[in-house]
């Protein structure tokens, strides 16, 4: 393990390690489904529901710290995604809302018989809302289609597909299902060079990676702050121009302004405000002149730090017979994958693994995970899909290997 990463302080600033049932403490290994919160998410949100707990655009103290809240917390993700301005921050209820709505934006500009490219690899969040509009609007959709013995995209993927009737490329940027961390920056390269709108599902990624827009050159990118330690709240960072170009869906007294012009209604103050607890925390585990600085540097170490506890999960679940990892597992490779983890073991219904686990109080999900098109690519739908394990940061190898542990029990 990486001697530069404390995780015992890490563990100290999250109150719901702590919590035991029956005498038995909690396992978190459900993280690619949510993760835990730290006390600064708590702290900021309850600030918030006390003290800001107002509309916007009035003159009286509640209603101008709320407003300054908003502010900050939109510049704070900023940082976090790398983006040039606060403005092109949109906050949303979740990833799949958001994209919901933003696929109805875009596709205002969109004409029957033009295409637009999914992908194999990703959760229904990033496809679902884009078959929707093609079949509203009469697009054609094609797809990038993986290896499955490999579970990554061979390099022509995108190209082969591309078209000049192509309008829009919708790629997730790590799979929650085989866990491969996709190479977004070179295929919205392709989609640029062509130009082709790229819109980037980074939920998987978020925990686990630091994002940066301006080097992926991406169009779009969204994620779920419950997924990088924050609350229930998903944020979008859409390209400046893209976002003052296209068209979006909202009230008459709301007016053009980014990021207002696609934050429908009253957004969750309180959860807004978790959200900065979140990238506060995140950039507090760094060092740096500023706040970007510090979240870059907090990434090396935990990146580190999360890819010795894949290799570790990985290395010790190869040897068991009839086990199939659905997902990289070189150790050369491992950088190529964030730590969501799924396999399948011959003749064993990954729901009844689940629930083994679930008994000895280790957190664990089973079946589809929301990620059809991989796990129909694999031939696992009508097979209860996979067994996930998925790290964070404030995991420990004691609890991996209490898991390896409790599945060699369930497995004799």
């Amino acid at each position: 393990m990486p001697s530069a990463f404390d995780v015992a302080s890490v563990r100290r600033q999250f109150p719901s390690l702590a919590v035991t049932d029956a005498g038995k403490t909690r396992c978190y290994l459900d993280n690619p489904a949510g993760t835990q919160v730290p006390q600064r998410v708590i702290d900021r949100t309850l600030e918030a529901l006390v003290e800001k707990n107002s509309n916007l655009g009035g003159f009286f103290s509640s209603t101008v710290q709320a407003g300054k809240l908003v502010d900050d917390a939109h510049q704070a993700v900023a940082d976090l995604y790398g983006a040039t301005s606060a403005e092109e921050i949109i906050f949303g209820q979740n990833m799949t809302t958001l994209t919901l709505h933003m696929s109805r934006c875009l596709g205002r500009q969109f004409k029957a018989g033009d295409e637009i490219v999914l992908s194999r690899m990703d959760h229904d969040a990033n496809v679902a809302p884009w078959l929707l509009l093609a079949e509203d609007k009469g697009l054609t959709v094609r797809w990038m289609d993986f290896d499955p013995e490999t579970f990554e995209f061979p390099d022509d993927a995108l190209t082969k597909v591309l078209s000049p009737r192509t309008k829009l490329l919708a790629l997730g940027y790590a799979s929650n299902c085989t866990g491969t961390i996709n190479d977004v920056r070179r295929f919205c390269g392709e989609a640029r060079a062509a130009g082709v709108i790229s819109y980037v599902d980074a939920v998987q990624f978020a925990p686990h990676g630091l994002v940066d827009v301006m080097a992926l050159g991406c169009d779009f990118l969204v994620s779920s702050a419950y997924k990088w330690f924050g609350p229930h709240m998903g944020i979008l960072w859409g390209r400046k121009d893209r976002l003052q170009q296209t068209f979006g869906y909202k009230v008459r007294p709301a007016g053009e302004d980014l990021p207002h012009k696609f934050e429908t209604g009253t957004l969750s103050h309180e959860g807004m405000a978790g959200c900065l607890g979140a990238v506060e925390y995140l950039a507090s585990l760094g060092t740096g002149g500023n706040r970007r600085a510090e979240l870059v540097s907090a990434w090396q170490a935990m990146e580190a730090y999360e890819q010795s506890l894949t290799q570790r999960l990985i290395d010790g679940l190869l040897p068991f017979k009839g086990l199939k990892v659905r997902g990289i597992t070189s150790a050369n490779a491992v950088h190529r994958r964030v730590p969501t983890v799924s396999f399948t073991v011959d003749g064993v219904d990954p729901a009844r693994l689940a629930k083994h686990f679930a008994g000895e109080n280790i957190f664990v999900w089973s079946g589809h995970n929301y990620a059809i098109e991989p796990c129909t690519r694999m031939g696992l739908m009508d097979k209860g899909g996979v067994l996930r394990v998925g790290l964070a940061h404030y995991n420990t190898a004691e609890e991996v290997d209490g898991f390896l542990s409790s599945l060699a029990t369930a497995l004799r």
